[in-house]
């Protein structure tokens, strides 16, 4: 069953202002509280209506749920495991430091799944979303240490396979996660196979 967008992103909207606020949890409140998220952001939610779906499917959104608990439940974990590294690589005497550049081939395709991977790489410690080649739909990341790549790379593919679920991608999670790309001046390689380019070794 589709219904408008608007709506739901009205009522959103509206959770949302319950957690800024930072309300009591008393039912009187909390009514209030979101009645008031309610008046603000259906009218907001209506007046930049455009800049969404005019309508999603209600039942495909169900079905997405279990792989967006997935979805959070990875990234959490990886964001705090992430957090412990970079300590960990701050509080170190030898700095145990080696930047890198992958380019890592995506099998989502929309706009929103896209976005949702980029900005997660970025937020997670050690690692930075640099640009979004169009052409070969991939993903520049910049990692604090890339000589494991491999290990870098597995977190993003559980994301990706999440989100292939969750937008309803033409792609499925049974399907392999393409071949990455590390780059870094005269170690310029691809991972798993020949060596990109011209090499000293």
């Amino acid at each position: 069953m589709k219904i408008r967008t608007w709506p739901i992103a009205g009522i959103a909207f509206a959770v949302l202002w319950l957690f800024v606020r930072g309300v009591s949890l008393t039912p009187m409140v909390l009514l209030g509280q979101f009645l008031f998220g309610l008046v603000v952001g259906l009218p907001t939610a209506y007046l930049f209506r455009r800049l969404y779906a005019g309508r999603i499917d209600l039942g495909r959104g169900i079905l997405a749920l279990p792989y967006a608990g997935w979805y959070v439940a990875t990234f959490v974990w990886e964001l705090v495991r992430a957090n412990l590294d970079v300590v960990y690589r701050v509080l170190s005497p030898e700095m145990p430091i080696e930047p890198e550049v992958i380019l890592v081939p995506l099998r989502v395709e929309s706009d929103v799944a896209v976005t949702l991977i980029a900005n997660s790489i970025t937020i997670t410690p050690g690692t930075v979303t640099l640009d979004h080649d169009t052409e070969t739909n991939a993903l520049y990341i910049h990692a604090i240490d890339g000589r494991d790549p491999k290990a870098i790379v597995a977190p993003i593919w559980r994301w990706e396979d999440a989100a292939l679920e969750m937008f309803d991608e033409r792609a499925s999670s049974d399907d392999p996660p393409r071949e990455i790309v590390v780059s870094g001046g005269e170690r310029s390689r691809r991972y798993g196979g020949e060596p990109l380019g011209d090499t000293d070794d």
